[in-house]
């Protein structure tokens, strides 16, 4: 099993710290906000990961943080903490009974989302806010190692004191020292982040906790490496989230784990899916292009046809969105949904040269394309109908698109479309076939597909 590495930019071969055990740690969402279907690309892409992990006979603790405090506006460290902002959004007051309130919304919206996407959920979510202690304890653990110094806002951490600190984001010496021609008031070095922030006598905090002599919040960094190493221990398999952690939370967290462990790498793989793109620009909601699943489902999209319209392309390509594209995924996977349903209800043999090349195609990268390529040379080899559908529920172990429990849907045909349609099989059998191209085009003005059949009848279905 091979999988990119994004420290080493290549892919590596996977081997477990303590085979068959894998730690795997999902970066997840900071609770201010429904989570748009870009971000839901990022945890689709950790589900095929995780399945293919456990299809290869790993045992995968898989652990998901839920951001409900500390992750300011901006990811240098400045402004308020999302959360709060959030708060006068929904006008509620600012409170922390109404904090955790928001953050339950959320977190039940999120999981909802994942719910209707067939994603898997971590085997134990971890909230930040009930992870203050461990937080405080990792920030002293680098004051003991002398990692870090101490302003009157904050305690940080001195990344010119660790020289690797540039690895993951590809940063070079001459732009690790460009932060020293800048102001940058108390801080020493432009990529020095904030492990622990002080309450300031002008800010009105609605979450802080005392520790360093000082009322305070930890950075948003600090959670992430605090409860992956509290639930998977210092040095554990894999950690995940999207390419935009890689510049900056992802390289502090890897900073903090590395120097408070001591250890060399305390993360063997780090992995990252792509954009969700739309016009080449990153989906974003400062940018007008938040789209959610629940946006999908008014325009009575099935949910997982955004899976579907997700797999069709690498998690390491950027992805362009367009309602026009996500349609057509939808058409595509009802088509294989019928397709499916045509194949009977009989479970054959896995047929094991095709096996062959699923494991090889999944094995190499999370290559779910190929997968989908690979289901349709299955639908058209000469395999007996129940052991294609075998072979095919295989493959769906890694795909997620739960073939297995799809049903004949029920569709009222109107007696107009009817009446086409047979006029249109009449004309057909007296080969005029202007005639049947005609029908066939008014068929389609009503909103109705129709498909011939082998046996010279034909289908009918709703576009």
């Amino acid at each position: 099993m091979y999988l990119y590495n994004t420290l080493t930019r290549q892919k590596e071969e996977f081997q477990p710290i303590n085979p068959p055990q894998v730690g795997l740690y999902c970066c997840g969402p900071t609770v201010y906000d429904y989570q748009h279907i870009g971000n839901m690309r990022t945890y689709i892409f950790e589900d095929i990961l995780k399945r293919t992990l456990e299809y290869n006979g790993y045992k995968v603790k898989h652990i998901m943080n839920i951001t409900d405090i500390g992750h300011l506006v901006s990811d240098a460290d400045e402004g308020e903490d999302k959360m709060s902002k959030a708060l006068r959004r929904e006008n509620l007051a600012p409170t922390k009974k109404s904090m955790l309130k928001l953050a339950k919304k959320y977190t039940e919206a999120f999981k909802n989302d994942l719910k209707k996407l067939n994603i898997q959920e971590p085997d134990k979510y971890t909230k930040a806010t009930k992870h203050i202690k461990e937080q405080i304890k990792l920030v002293q653990t680098l004051i003991d190692n002398d990692y870090t110094y101490e302003t009157s806002d904050g305690i940080y951490f001195d990344t010119t004191k660790y020289s690797k600190y540039g690895e993951l984001a590809l940063l070079d010496k001459q732009e690790l020292q460009a932060g020293k021609r800048i102001d940058l008031g108390e801080k020493k070095d432009i990529h020095d982040f904030a492990l622990w922030k002080f309450s300031q006598p002008n800010e009105k905090r609605i979450m802080e906790w005392r520790a360093f002599g000082k009322m305070g919040f930890p950075g948003w960094h600090a959670e992430c490496s605090a409860m992956s190493m509290k639930c998977l221990g210092q040095h554990f398999d894999i950690h995940c989230g999207g390419i935009d952690h890689i510049p900056v939370h992802h390289t502090n967290e890897r900073a903090q784990n590395n120097c408070a462990s001591k250890l060399k790498e305390s993360i063997n793989f780090w992995m990252h899916g792509e954009f969700l793109v739309i016009n080449d620009s990153k989906m974003a909601k400062s940018a007008g292009t938040f789209i959610t699943l629940a946006d999908a489902v008014a325009k009575k999209i099935n949910p997982l046809a955004y899976r579907y319209f997700c797999l069709g392309t690498h998690y390491r390509k950027p992805l362009n969105f367009s309602w026009e594209a996500l349609q057509s995924a939808a058409n595509a996977l009802k088509n294989l949904y019928n397709d499916i349903l045509g194949l009977g209800k009989k479970f054959g043999k896995l047929d094991l040269e095709f096996k062959k090349e699923f494991q090889q195609a999944i094995n190499d990268d999370l290559n779910a394309p190929q997968i989908l390529a690979l289901i349709s040379k299955v639908l058209k080899s000469n395999l007996k109908t129940e052991d294609k559908r075998a072979t095919i529920l295989e493959f769906d172990q890694i795909l997620g698109l739960n073939l297995k429990n799809i049903k004949k849907e029920k569709i009222n045909i109107p007696n107009n479309v009817k009446i086409l349609a047979e006029q249109r099989q009449k004309a057909r059998q007296e080969k005029n076939w202007a005639e049947s191209d005609k029908l066939r085009d008014e068929i389609n003005k009503l909103g109705w597909d129709i498909e011939d059949n082998s046996d010279n009848n034909h289908t009918l279905r709703k576009k």
